[in-house]
């Protein structure tokens, strides 16, 4: 069976060299061709001698995700659909399925965002959300994550723009596959691989907090985003089951302990549902649970989908920010991009169209 090289850290690709009888630094070579020039054909990494070429030709290979279908969004943003090798093809040989997952790719003047997917599926089981309409399929691996990204950059390298940020906030909870997800990370933020800002970088999360306690003692680690929606144990239960297993007091202790850097902030994701959790006294509540956090909230009104949830009332939505930014909590409105072709936020559950988007709205479950 080929070794799989994509998602491969620098010294495993040092030792493969040396593996082969090459010198070390032939695997350096290697790990800045895959990385730093985005190169998926041995035949182009030139700097690598002929016959060292073939060997890697014969015995590696380099397993991208391969594009199924694109989904391109009235407001620029594109969602694909990205099929997985089969397991005994990318290394795994867990003997589960191919899947697909789904990314996003959505440029802006300066800058493109890529939001990847961990998993395929997830297990979480947020009840807003669509992607736990499909529960877990697999894990990913690092070059499965990673792959998301230099897919998505190659298929839009015309319109490029000079700034790339990197979101785990796909299908999946990154921290519940923490190894791959890290591993993927580590390559997105290495100077001497694809070289992205660790400002430019957010893991999201739906606060496993096991997975957050790693992540604080990381020495080079993306930005920290908690997914909350709610400001109380009961309301967020309801919402996220797993605040059951991580309740709100334990989630925001470990938020205070967590050690942020000094340009950095705690970024809290809050998902308004109409007549739900997006009432004036939510917002007092929420400012009272972050105060003293060095935080901001991002608020993302509810993506439609065939769910039983409203989308909030946009005077509901200003009255909720209003009410942050009254008692310090700075607060910003994000409204999800691809939302007419299920690329927004909660939306990535294979769907083939946006025809979920017109389901009635029913009552909200206890």
């Amino acid at each position: 069976m080929p070794i799989e090289l994509l998602g491969k850290p620098l010294d495993d690709l040092r030792a493969l060299a040396v593996s082969l009888g090459e010198p070390a630094y032939r695997g350096s070579q290697l790990y800045h061709c895959l990385y730093a020039e985005r190169q998926s054909d041995f035949a182009r990494m030139t700097v690598l001698p002929a016959p060292l070429r073939r060997r890697l030709a014969a015995q590696a290979s380099i397993r991208l995700p391969r594009i199924e279908r694109r989904y391109a969004s009235a407001d620029g943003a594109v969602r694909y659909r990205m099929a997985l090798a089969a397991p005994e093809e990318n290394g795994n040989g867990d003997g589960a399925a191919p899947v697909a997952v789904e990314t996003v790719f959505m440029p802006a003047a300066g800058r493109q965002t890529i939001c990847v997917s961990t998993q395929a599926g997830c297990a979480v089981n947020c009840r807003f959300c669509l992607t736990a309409t499909l529960g877990l399929l697999r894990h990913l691996t690092a070059g499965e994550i990673l792959g998301q990204v230099l897919v998505a950059l190659a298929d839009n390298a015309a319109r490029l723009a000079p700034r790339t940020n990197v979101v785990f906030m796909g299908q999946g909870e990154p921290l519940l596959n923490y190894e791959p997800t890290l591993a993927a990370a580590r390559i997105l933020l290495d100077p001497q691989a694809i070289g992205l800002s660790p400002r430019h970088v957010t893991i999201s999360t739906s606060g496993i907090l096991p997975g957050i306690e790693r992540l604080a003692q990381e020495r080079l680690r993306p930005k920290l985003a908690i997914s909350l929606n709610a400001s109380d144990d009961e309301q967020r239960s309801r919402l996220m089951p797993i605040n059951r297993k991580y309740p709100l007091p334990e989630l925001l202790a470990a938020c205070r302990r967590y050690p942020l850097r000094s340009w950095e902030r705690l970024t809290f994701e809050y998902v308004l549902l109409g007549d739900f959790n997006d009432r004036p006294e939510d917002a007092r509540r929420l400012a009272r649970l972050l105060a003293g956090l060095r935080a901001k909230v991002n608020l993302i009104p509810w993506n439609p989908g065939p769910l039983p949830y409203r989308i909030p009332e946009p005077a509901a939505v200003e009255e909720f920010r209003r009410i942050l930014l009254q008692r310090d909590v700075p607060a910003f409105i994000r409204y999800s991009r691809g939302r007419d072709v299920m690329a927004a936020c909660g939306q990535l559950a294979l769907i083939e169209r946006s025809a979920a988007a017109a389901q009635p709205a029913l009552p909200i479950p206890s």
